[in-house]
Order: structure tokens, then sequence, then C-alpha cells
């Protein structure tokens, strides 16, 4: 994406009308590179006012990363973090677990307003619009070797979950083993890559997304029922605060995880798990599937159900109701 296109964007979020004409003169470029950005900016979602004599409006105005406002709201825990807030890229994951092959330092984060090819678990795609989502990805260093890390995406869902009842999203819950639903809608996702040595130490870059806002357009690409912060709330949340927020509860587990494992954490985990003591169908990554009732996570983040056949762990799959489709 060319940097045009945010450069228009920025001159619209002040809630003004534009004519193509004062935009291309501002920028120094044609009325038909304007035209272009605009169109680009239409295909991701961002929906512009055109009115003949006036110009161009944004419909909702837009919520801009701002990496001092997201060091304010850290606080006293801004010295922990090295942020950056990139405009566009291809996947923050991808970009970080580079970086940290390169000696990248310990909890440094890569916020981005909008990302190209964002990933989810097993290959999916993380659709997102354009001020409309939140997703970032923090690089953690470990002493141990990667082998100890079972469960830390669990970890990371018992921070998100913290975070978000305390912004009031009282009804906020998890789904094994990285999801966060509300009424069993998809709101946010972990994706967690590690790097390492068989003996340690390892480093883990821990992908979140986060639904603030979605578009329709972006909610027709999307195959599971999902929703957003806004729908829950009433209304837009602050990102930069909500960033901050989810970044203070990441550290405080993860400090907890480095020290003791997901063992110290497993209790909270299972009072958010929405399908502990529920009939479930396990969709395996081969194809095969599992019937049976949730009963327990294990201390490596290991999903325990009593089957036909007697208790069964589960390190990876998909899990559904029982009878849901």
């Amino acid at each position: 994406m060319k940097p045009l296109t945010f450069s228009i964007l920025r001159l619209l979020s002040d809630g003004n009308f534009h004519s193509g004409e004062a935009l291309a003169q501002y920028l120094g470029v044609s009325r038909a590179s304007i035209s272009n950005g605009l169109k680009t900016l239409g295909e991701l979602g961002v929906n512009i006012y055109k009115i003949r004599g006036r110009g161009y409006c944004l419909q909702d105005p837009l919520q801009w990363l701002d990496k001092q406002l997201i060091l304010d709201f850290l606080g006293t825990s801004a010295k922990d973090f090295n942020i950056e807030v990139h405009d566009v890229m291809d996947s923050s994951n991808s970009l970080l677990l580079q970086d940290a092959s390169k000696g990248l330092e310990h909890r440094s984060c890569y916020v981005v307003e909008l990302q190209l090819q964002g990933r989810g678990r097993r290959g999916r795609a993380w659709h997102m619009n354009l001020g409309g989502a939140l997703t970032f990805s923090l690089l953690w260093r470990f002493n141990q070797c990667a082998g100890y890390l079972s469960g830390l995406s669990l970890a990371v869902g018992v921070a998100l979950v913290r975070s978000l009842r305390d912004l009031g999203l009282v009804g906020v819950a998890l789904k094994w083993p990285n999801d966060v639903l509300y009424q069993y809608q998809k709101m946010a996702g972990i994706l967690i890559e590690l790097q390492g040595d068989v003996l340690g130490p390892s480093a883990a870059v821990i992908g979140i997304g986060l639904n603030l806002r979605l578009s329709p357009s972006v909610r027709c690409k999307i195959d599971q029922a999902v929703t957003d912060f806004s729908t829950v709330s009433g209304e837009m949340p602050d990102r930069n605060a909500v960033l901050a927020s989810l970044l203070i509860n990441i550290n405080e587990v993860l400090r907890v995880f480095e020290k003791s494992g997901f063992s110290a954490l497993r209790n909270e985990w299972i009072s958010y798990h929405v399908y502990h003591n529920r009939s479930v169908r396990i969709l395996m990554p081969g194809g095969e599937t599992r019937e049976g009732d949730v009963i327990d996570v294990d201390i490596d983040g290991s999903l325990v159900v009593k089957t036909s056949i007697g208790k069964e762990r589960f390190s990876s799959g998909e899990i559904s109701l029982r009878g849901s489709l």
C-alpha cells in the first residue's frame, strides 16, 4: 500500500470536508492519484462521504494509534516496553520473528494500524478494517526452553480476560485454546510462535487481534460467529488505552508464568472457560473428530475430555458444542 493512502486518510480525519483539488494541492500529487487513494480506502472498508461541491469526509471518525498516548496510559509500566507503531505491514508476527532472530530486545511490541496478511491459528487469515481492530505482536524472551512454554497461549488468554473485564466487558470468556468470546462469538484471538534452543533460552512472539468495531464488509468475510468491543459495550473504546491495559495485564501474567508455568494460572483459566463441563466435539488437525465432556485442563495447557474410551488429553484441535454447526 502506498504512503499516500494514509496521508489522505490523516487529512480526512479532522472531520471536515476536503475537495479532491485541495487534497491534491496539499499533498503535491495529481487529482488522479487522490482518486486512486480514495478508491483504495473504500476497498479497505473506510466509509467516505462524497458531496458534490464540498468534497470528501469520513463517515466515521478514525482514532489513530499514538505511541506517546500509549506510553502515557502505561504509566509506570512504560519503561517495561519498547513500542513501535506502524501504519501498515503484512504481518506483525512475521516481522517480529525476523527481528527477534537478530537480537531485538525483550518486550518489544509492534502495533499496526492495518495488517494485510494477518494470521490466525491453522493458517487462517485474520480479517480487519482500518481503525476497527487492535492488532499487535509482543516479543517475550524466556530463560527456559521452548518445551517449558506449553500453556503460554492459555496464560495470555487469562491476561486478555482480566483486561477486558477491567474495561467493562464482564461477560467475556475463553475458548480453548486461545480465543476470547462473548456469548460464544469470537472477539479476540491469540497466535503464539516460538524460537529458541532445545535447552533454552527461547523467545515467544505473541500475536493479539482484538475486534473493536467490525465493518459490514469485513464481517461478511469471516466464516464464524464474531462480535466486537463496540457492539458489546455500546461505544468505541480508546484504542491506545485498550492496548496499554492489555500490555499491563500480559506483563503481570507472564511474570507469573516465567516463575511457575501455567499451573499457577490454571484455576483462573478454568473459571473463564465457557466450555468447561460442556459436551463438545473436537476436530483434530488431521480431520478426525472426538466427542465428550470437557472436565479439566492440564498444567501443560492440554484439554482433558471424558470420551467413550475414558479421559483423553488434547494438545491441539478445534472444539465446538456438540450438536452445533
